[in-house]
């Protein structure tokens, strides 16, 4: 006898994604539903019964084109959102349909396989110490606090305090260095780990946000005792990197733990193109690097990477144990050892499996290509009299400025949000408002560059008269 009773559901639902799927490439970016008709389309007290499965899924896909943006489309290009490649969304499928929970070897020991070789493959292709601890986490803010939780730890340890044991209080001070441009992720982390941001010490950028090296030499020679240094690789407006070997030299001279936010800047190392790959050079002389697989890797939400060149520091920092768990002392990998959570999906199947079927060859043209679109989008642009790019196109962001004035650059990114035909949202550089254009798509094709430019140039004709 067979349970049948997936079947009908799973068809259901299969045949809804597809319509969605499908209708990505011509349909409007942005949702046009307001809050009041989604929530009329979605309380209603809770039945005491229930209603049947199909009128339920029903209800989701028929409020998905109107409420939902279509953050993986091919004209998607606000924050740094990448969209799941169809066979990361299909491993994505199977993870939700074996419902692995993820946290230890014996749970699962097809997943902790495959992570385990995914985290492999992915110290090869960044070309990073081999022997680092990889953890698979939720994205690039829990990435930074499992990174930064690692340097606590190994800063601390070096002076003889035991952090995990003994806690913050009365342990020996922590100076925490970072530019002032780092990210917002870098400040919540050092909130949960308990030393507040009052404590970072930030270091001047350059026009284009890269930490001055100098200004960072300066600032370490006059600082005792255990110290971690934040640097960037991508810098979430301009793209540009901190100048990550002085840094590295600088801070291996000082004794400083070194770690990276690389979210999406560490994906410049597998590119095929010299010059986006020197980008990052030096960036193999830090301690730790944090990075997303669901921006530049495109595989579905949620999923980032936290790399610990210290693999003792790594798990020493993020180990638990419990005499009820059944936890490994061979060569087995238990994810509990290297990542914040104990209950997780098993996000590393989507990486694996998306790393497997692209190959470095594929991996490198999916960077090299988006970086390619960015330039497109910022020569076109640039061709528009009263159009200003900001920055220095170097990876996949581009920084737009309207008429050199903060409220018509405003009123263009709400227009181009309104017109519907891409996507993208505005930021404020260096004291000027900017419309901001991250292209991190897999599927973004020249064709959807020229249009979506052609979309933006047309709002701007109309709001410049």
């Amino acid at each position: 006898m067979t349970d049948d009773r997936y079947d009908a559901i799973l068809a259901r639902a299969r045949a809804h994604a597809l319509d969605y799927l499908h209708a990505l490439p011509t349909r409007r970016v942005g949702s046009t539903a307001s809050r009041d008709e989604l929530i009329a389309a979605f309380r209603t007290p809770l039945a005491q019964d229930g209603e049947s499965p199909e009128s339920v899924i029903d209800l989701l896909a028929a409020q998905a084109l109107r409420g939902a943006t279509a953050c993986n489309s091919p004209r998607y290009f606000g924050f740094v959102i990448g969209g799941a490649t169809p066979v990361s969304l299909a491993a994505d499928w199977l993870v939700s349909t074996w419902d692995q929970n993820a946290g230890i070897y014996v749970i699962s020991p097809m997943v902790a396989v495959m992570e385990e070789v995914a985290g492999d493959w992915l110290l090869d292709l960044f070309d990073l110490p081999r022997e680092s601890g990889v953890g698979f986490v939720t994205g690039c803010q829990m990435a930074n606090l499992t990174c930064l939780a690692a340097a606590r730890h190994g800063v601390l340890r070096r002076v003889g305090w035991d952090v995990e044991a003994d806690g913050l209080q009365g342990a020996p001070r922590i100076n925490v260095v970072a530019s002032a441009e780092s990210h917002i992720t870098i400040d919540v982390a050092l909130r949960y780990l308990g030393m507040g941001t009052k404590c970072v010490q930030r270091v001047e950028s350059d026009a284009q946000g890269r930490m001055k090296p100098d200004k960072l030499r300066a600032l370490l020679d006059t600082l005792e005792g255990p110290t971690i240094v934040c640097a960037q690789a991508g810098n979430v407006n301009t793209g540009a990197f901190d100048p990550l070997r002085e840094i590295g030299e600088a801070c291996n001279a000082k004794g400083a733990w070194l770690h990276v936010d690389g979210a999406f800047g560490l994906w410049a190392r597998t590119s095929a193109n010299a010059r986006t790959r020197d980008l990052a050079d030096g960036i193999e002389l830090a301690d730790s690097w944090a990075t997303d697989a669901h921006k530049w890797l495109n595989v579905p939400y949620d999923s980032g990477v936290a790399l610990v060149k210290s693999r003792e520091d790594h798990r020493a920092a993020m180990t638990s144990s419990a005499a009820y768990l059944i936890q490994t002392q061979g060569a087995e990998r238990d994810a509990v050892d290297w990542v914040p959570d104990f209950s997780r999906r098993a996000r590393g199947v989507p990486v694996y499996a998306n790393l497997r079927a692209l190959g470095r060859a594929g991996v490198a043209d999916l960077v090299d290509r988006l970086c390619a679109r960015a330039r497109q989008m910022a020569a076109g642009l640039a061709e528009e009299q009263g159009v200003q790019i900001l920055n220095d196109v170097v990876l996949n962001q581009v920084l737009v400025r309207f008429g050199d004035d903060d409220e018509m650059t405003r009123r263009v990114v709400s227009g181009v949000q309104e017109d519907g035909t891409c996507w993208l949202s505005g930021t404020n550089w260096q004291g000027k408002a900017a419309m901001r254009i991250s292209v991190s798509n897999w599927a973004t094709s020249g064709e959807d560059a020229e249009r979506s430019v052609a979309a933006i140039r047309a709002v701007w004709k109309k709001i410049r008269g």
